[in-house]
């Protein structure tokens, strides 16, 4: 890490509940602190090692926190490192853990233990990355120059943004190929990234893909501000059925009708081309209590230490200066739909990559987007896709039910 944090790292805040604490904590917002908050969470891995502590060469595995510079100045991306202390020459390529939009690496805390386990166990290697303009990597400038109305040509330039500096990272880490395990955005840009450079890609773990269906639009954008996390026990995976599939759609219809007036106007600001993070920004003082209603809502599964480090750390990649955030109205249409969709382009990935599409029960991700994607594969050739629904787990289902996804995250890592 660049900038070098002490042993002894200071608690986060409390979530502001008034707008004195508020303001406390959007004072305190800055780059330093970006890092302690990061940090904060990675020190919750026990194989973590930071700048100023030792690993011991008997560690199975060790995870270490850097940036990696790519050509252009003042460009790079911000990596965890889980590396096999005793790597072996027939491992099985690196897993690269790919957050979603607005997020960053550090949302995947709860998965990096088993996926380090399985690290040490092939002898290979698990990254997770910040996406250019996102997270703890740098916040450069994103435009797009094509004309409004050259859609190809705006989808191109914006997911080239993302995908081109995911090959030069590749490329400056020496790696002939890799598993990408992407959420939300994250998964679109995987995908974006596999027909782009199809040789470069081992497998595609693809949770909650954002950009996949075309209409109708049973998408709930708003739900990710409104939904409650889940603490209820949580049972398996299940394979996607017809008759699952219908019941999450039916759900979806459902939601969209009974929107609620705040829904209404979440949607339409996004619909404008608002970024949901410039609106938090826009309002100074009163960000840090409007990030800490979504946190303590949103991520109630978690412990309440846990639940306060991780709206720090959200906090300030949130208010950090916008960049490639402004993406989202090149690539998704009003209502969220890709103005791209992947079910349209993804019979061009290669033939024989295996593809596993990833929804929760209770997703806003349309999964009929899946399950057609899968039908296309299959019709061009692709016979290595599959579908799974997590139970009692929204779009986030990574943190909504850990452990049935991480167990099917090494499972298919091991196919």
């Amino acid at each position: 890490m660049d900038n070098e944090i002490s042993d002894g790292l200071p608690p986060a805040r409390e979530i502001p509940a008034a707008f004195t604490a508020s303001l406390r904590s959007w004072w305190h917002v800055g780059e330093k602190e970006s890092a302690i908050a990061e940090e904060r969470l990675l020190r919750r891995l026990p194989f973590f090692r930071s700048s100023t502590q030792t690993a011991e060469p008997s560690e199975p595995v060790i995870a270490t926190s850097s940036r990696v510079h790519l050509s252009k100045r003042n460009h790079y991306l911000n990596m965890l490192a889980i590396k096999s202390t005793s790597p072996s020459p027939t491992a099985p390529p690196p897993a690269v853990v790919l957050h979603g939009y607005g997020a960053g690496l550090g949302f995947f805390f709860h998965n990096f233990p088993p996926l380090a386990n399985w690290a040490a166990r092939r002898g290979t290697s698990v990254f997770a990355l910040d996406w250019l303009g996102m997270g703890r990597s740098a916040r450069v400038p994103f435009t797009v120059k094509a004309k409004r109305d050259d859609v190809p040509a705006r989808v191109a330039e914006a997911e080239s943004f993302f995908i081109d500096s995911l090959e030069e990272w590749r490329s400056k880490m020496k790696l002939p190929k890799m598993t990408l395990v992407g959420h939300s955005l994250g998964a679109y840009f995987s995908v974006a990234y596999a027909l782009k450079y199809p040789d470069r890609v081992h497998r595609l773990i693809l949770l909650s893909p954002a950009g996949v269906p075309r209409g109708p639009n049973y998408t709930e954008l708003s739900r990710e501000l409104t939904d409650h996390g889940d603490d209820r026990p949580h049972p398996d995976r299940s394979m996607a059925t017809k008759g699952r599939i219908h019941n999450i759609r039916e759900k979806q219809k459902e939601n969209k009708r009974q929107e609620t007036r705040t829904r209404r106007l979440l949607t339409y600001l996004w619909e404008e081309g608002w970024s949901p993070f410039q609106v938090v920004r826009s309002t100074l003082f009163w960000g840090p209590m409007l990030i800490g209603k979504y946190s303590s809502r949103r991520f109630s599964g978690l412990s309440p230490e846990e639940t306060r480090d991780m709206h720090d750390y959200i906090m300030n990649i949130t208010l950090a200066k916008g960049s490639g955030e402004y993406c989202i109205s090149h690539i998704l249409e009003p209502g969220a739909h890709a103005r791209m969709p992947l079910v349209d382009r993804i019979h061009a990935l290669r033939k024989d990559l295996p593809v596993t599409f990833v929804y929760g029960d209770q997703d806003w991700m349309d999964p009929v987007g899946g399950e057609e994607s899968l039908r296309r594969l299959k019709k061009a050739g692709n016979t290595n896709g599959k579908m799974y629904i997590i139970e009692d787990a929204g779009h986030h289902v990574y943190l909504d039910n850990t452990d049935a996804v991480n167990q099917l995250l090494v499972d298919e890592l091991d196919h």
